[in-house]
């Protein structure tokens, strides 16, 4: 179905097809060329992190870094239950075992407090997972990691821009990951990043996702690595989206905006930032006010021709997972309450209004017919 407002579109206004058309005039179109390397090092730069290493997508960034870490089989890593399935699955990948925590109510994010609950001798890693724009409590989750010896790995796949206490997430974990996914902040189609501080961890990155392949002999390998790299097309795609950064984020928040002076005192729950953050808006989202009214609700949007998505449900709950039964309340009633609305940079303010009144018109419609 094509809606007049999609949910997502990337904004490919800047330099995106004079560098792609670069790549093909000279022939360099797979993994080498200058656009992987100057997007990684700009991209270091921007955020303000020592080492950038690029990837062919952001699932397989959060294998690549639980790889470099050694986390395998008989190890154990906390990570939300509410969030994209990729950093669970990831786990999986490296044969640990992932171990599911809650959310707090007022950020969505990782609760810090269950994280500590959930330690064990054999916890050698925690996931923190900046959902939807918004940072977890890194505060905390550093202090947990640092007081308990455990890796920290940030996952920023929907997190681009998003600030803690004035720092760019990503650059609090031991290692940590972005996605550039065509829905992402910023894009390359398809690809990922995984930075550190850390120069053994980067070395032990690039050690991986080049196949194993040794530095002292040509196609020698001493290690089973890995297929990740990302293409010098897909950089030069990512190099142009990065040199508007700061106009895609700053269009994001400013589109927030609009959707914060209608729904702030409405029936809905928005998602608002806690404390000293910058919410980078990857997708604004709210709560129905009841879980029975959230499908109809999109149903209503999907007949005006606006897309929506729900929220993540939690993946406790999926079948792969939902081998021992587990409750985590307010990951449930979030997942099973939430609405993603159209967040795209290029998105007008009557757009955001005719988004608004249908949301509105929904519950009216909702209300009449249970009424009596």
């Amino acid at each position: 179905m094509l809606y007049s407002i999609p949910v997502y579109q990337p904004s490919l206004a800047g330099n995106e097809k004079k560098y792609v058309n670069e790549c093909l005039d000279t022939a360099w179109i797979s993994g080498k060329g200058r656009f992987v390397s100057e997007f990684e090092s700009k991209f270091a730069e921007y955020i303000g992190i020592r080492n950038a290493s690029t990837v062919c997508n952001g699932t397989v960034a959060l294998h690549l870094a639980l790889v470099a870490l050694g986390i395998g089989p008989g190890d154990e890593v906390i990570v939300p239950t509410f969030t994209y399935i990729a950093p669970v699955n990831a786990i999986v990948y490296a044969g640990a075992t992932p171990v599911f925590v809650d959310s707090a109510r007022d950020t969505w994010q990782l609760d810090a407090e269950e994280v500590k609950r959930k330690i064990t001798p054999k916890t050698k890693a925690i996931i923190a997972v900046h959902l939807y724009g918004h940072p977890a409590d890194m505060d905390a989750l550093s202090q947990i990691a640092k007081d308990h010896r455990l890796f920290l790995i940030e996952d920023c796949a929907e997190a681009f821009g998003t600030l803690y206490k004035g720092r760019h997430v990503g650059t609090f974990g031991d290692i940590s990951t972005f996605s550039f996914y065509g829905n992402k902040t910023i894009t390359t189609g398809e690809g990922g990043m995984v930075v550190t501080n850390d120069e053994t961890l980067y070395s032990r990155t690039l050690h991986f996702k080049g196949q194993g392949l040794a530095k002292y002999r040509e196609y020698w390998h001493d290690v089973i690595g890995f297929n990740y790299r990302m293409t010098n097309i897909c950089a030069a795609i990512g190099l142009a989206q990065l040199e508007r950064a700061d106009e895609l984020i700053n269009r994001k928040i400013e589109i927030a905006g609009w959707y914060d002076e209608i729904l702030t005192n409405s029936p809905y729950t928005t998602h608002a930032p806690i404390g000293d953050v910058q919410h980078s808006y990857w997708m604004y989202s709210v709560l129905a006010p009841h879980v029975r009214q959230r499908d109809d609700i999109r149903e209503h949007l999907k007949h005006a021709g606006i897309e929506t998505r729900p929220t993540y449900y939690p993946v406790h709950t999926m079948p792969m997972y939902s081998g021992k039964y587990e409750r985590h309340p307010i990951a449930e009633e979030i997942g099973w309450r939430g609405i993603n609305l159209p967040s795209y940079p290029d998105l007008t303010q009557s757009q955001v209004q005719q988004v608004c009144v249908a949301l509105m018109e929904a519950l009216e419609k909702d209300n009449s017919h249970h009424s009596f």
